[in-house]
């Protein structure tokens, strides 16, 4: 079991809550965020997602994802119960990048094999969970961004939970450096069958801290259990089992 630990919010002096590994959090009594090892005010601009749902209305978005789709069964809609709805604000970090890659390499679809050069160059709103050991599916969720407002804690459900953070700003953008390095060598390599160099150039231009609401949904089929991540903001589903593909998540 998690231990539980506590501080004083320095705006309001409410007992701010979290867990061991958690860095930054977040006062749910008057929004104030802190860092939590220095109790200092947080600098980073913090946003939110507001969610449209309530623990009934969210059951419609949910039952549209069970009906549509051929790979779920005819009757998952009507048969399946849902047992579990969990409204949580994750923390993401949404890191605004310019990333330059030029490449060289060998395509060898022809014969004779010929070397190749070539450049990608992309803006980005990546996104990072701030949590450790999440199983949250952080690259099917395309944020909406658009929709983001100033972090307000009256704009929070008392029925939700509001996760803190377990990652800082450097380390997010340096996770974010790394996945889109990665991306880059996979989009070179649709280009050119070996990679023989590749440089990358990565300008970070803004660090977002962002609160966003997603719904845990655990629903039972024929005895089964099963879950899906739900969307709070969009009502899009993220994410789910299906039944007829229990090991599978489409």
């Amino acid at each position: 079991m998690s231990i539980v630990k506590e501080l004083s919010c320095s705006h309001c002096g409410a007992p701010i809550s979290f867990k061991p590994g958690e860095i930054i959090a977040t006062c749910r009594y008057c929004g104030y965020t802190v860092v939590i090892e220095t109790g200092k005010a947080f600098v980073f601009e913090h946003s939110m997602l507001q969610n449209k749902y309530n623990p009934t209305q969210v059951e419609e978005p949910a039952k549209d994802w069970m009906s549509s789709g051929f790979l779920k069964p005819s009757d998952l809609a009507k048969k399946s119960k849902i047992t579990e709805k969990t409204l949580m604000y994750l923390p993401f970090w949404v890191i605004s990048i310019e990333a330059e890659s030029t490449y060289k390499g060998i395509f060898e679809r022809i014969n004779p094999p010929i070397v190749k050069e070539g450049k990608i160059a992309k803006k980005y709103d990546w996104l990072i969970l701030a949590r450790r050991a999440a199983d949250f599916p952080t690259k099917e969720y395309d944020v909406p961004l658009e929709g983001k407002v100033p972090y307000d804690f009256r704009k929070v459900e008392e029925f939700a939970k509001v996760l803190n953070s377990e990652i800082d700003r450097d380390e997010a953008v340096e996770i974010a450096k790394q996945e889109i390095t990665e991306h880059h060598r996979f989009l070179a390599q649709q280009d050119i069958d070996r990679i023989i160099e590749m440089k990358n150039e990565i300008k970070v231009n803004q660090a977002v801290y962002l609160h966003a609401p997603v719904w845990l949904i655990k629903y039972e089929y024929k005895g089964e259990n099963y879950s899906l991540w739900l969307d709070g903001a969009t009502g899009t589903v993220i994410k789910g089992e299906i039944p007829t593909a229990k090991f599978g998540i489409f």
